[in-house]
């Protein structure tokens, strides 16, 4: 039998853990502390008002929500419209970026920002670096390469250390950019922290297959993209990303 004191004390206790879990930020919502500071969610858990994939007035048809992420599923014959990399309507020049993401066995995707979005590019990427995303292991031959595993500046700049959680997992991603300066955080971890636009810049750009499309990582401003095009991945392939969130700077 407990004494009446030790009882009141156990009573207590649990009080403020049912408090504390109550009081946990729910899903794709911003504190009050968050606003106070400017943050700004891009994706309200409900629909994807806000986005839509490259060169397409709307989403195409392998984006939509599930169980308050946004959820890529695509098949290897599904047409290309439908699966097209999705691009916010808005456009960023100086910001911090957060989100999660978690995905099936061995897919790859990547997080893209200053992309500019013109006829003259097919694709997201001839414009805008990538944060990638990566399974930790079997993403062929992505996670087994520098410069191409989760958290890297892809095909540029590579992390010392893969602070990348198993597939299935749900992993936390967080680009700043500010006036050129970028840094990428996986799971709280800084990986990248470089400087674009400077003649280092440019000739590391030189060195890779960036080379081939001048605009690369030039603009100063652009859309930010979650990538729908890659096909590595256990077939359905899919990925899902949550609690997308941007503060201006």
């Amino acid at each position: 039998m407990l004494h009446t004191k030790g009882a009141k004390s156990v009573v207590i206790a649990m009080g403020l853990v049912a408090c504390g879990l109550a009081h946990a930020q729910q899903h794709n919502t911003l504190t009050a502390q968050e606003k106070a500071q400017g943050w700004q969610l891009l994706f309200d858990g409900k629909d994807l008002g806000g986005w839509h994939s490259y060169l397409e007035k709307t989403p195409g048809k392998d984006w939509k929500v599930s169980d308050g992420a946004i959820l890529l599923e695509k098949r290897p014959n599904d047409p290309a419209a439908d699966f097209q990399d999705l691009v916010t309507d808005a456009e960023f020049a100086n910001f911090d970026l957060k989100l999660t993401w978690k995905m099936t066995p061995c897919a790859d995707s990547g997080v893209m920002f200053y992309v500019h979005e013109s006829p003259k590019y097919q694709n997201t990427y001839e414009t805008g670096p990538e944060m990638q995303i990566a399974d930790l292991t079997c993403t062929k031959p992505d996670s087994r390469v520098l410069y191409e595993r989760s958290g890297d500046l892809f095909d540029l700049i590579s992390s010392n250390v893969e602070w990348v959680n198993e597939a299935g997992q749900w992993n936390a991603f967080e680009i700043i950019a500010d006036k050129g300066h970028v840094q990428f955080f996986q799971n709280g971890h800084k990986v990248i922290d470089t400087q674009l636009w400077t003649d280092d810049w440019k000739r590391l750009v030189a060195q890779t297959k960036f080379t081939a499309w001048p605009d690369f990582a030039t603009f100063r401003e652009g859309h930010i993209s979650l990538q729908g095009t890659e096909d590595k991945g256990e077939t359905p392939i899919r990925i899902w990303f949550r609690d997308i969130k941007i503060k201006k700077l």
